[in-house]
């Protein structure tokens, strides 16, 4: 994926548009969370297994890619606006996980580390 291309093509796409002021970073993380919220309504009332087993031919498959894309395209938005290194800003970020959530403590439990007590459990 050609993250630079893709955004460059979605500012070109804004400015046609005369849309650039309202990309604030403000008003593009709260399209993100509309879109995440699309994306979630698609799953509201669906089942674990039925999530699971998503017809890939379907209609719901290809509104869930859609709602993806859309909030795919407001999080490369949201960085292009603010510069952000969105490779640089994952790795940070998974080298800081792999720091709280060392795997001795963490494998295979969902309960966060900071709701532990002093011995590890929960």
């Amino acid at each position: 994926m050609d993250i630079p291309q893709i955004q460059k093509q979605f500012r070109s796409f804004v400015s046609e548009r005369d849309w650039d002021r309202y990309h604030t970073p403000k008003n593009v993380a709260i399209a993100l969370s509309v879109e995440v919220s699309e994306l979630l309504e698609i799953f509201q009332w669906m089942t674990d297994k039925e999530t699971i087993a998503l017809d890939r031919d379907s209609s719901r498959f290809s509104r869930i890619r859609e709602e993806f894309a859309d909030s795919m395209l407001y999080l490369l938005r949201f960085a292009d606006l603010l510069d952000i290194d969105i490779e640089q800003a994952v790795l940070d970020k998974l080298a800081k996980n792999e720091e709280k959530y060392p795997v001795e403590l963490s494998k295979g439990d969902f309960v966060k580390y900071s709701e532990r007590d002093t011995t590890g459990k929960p």
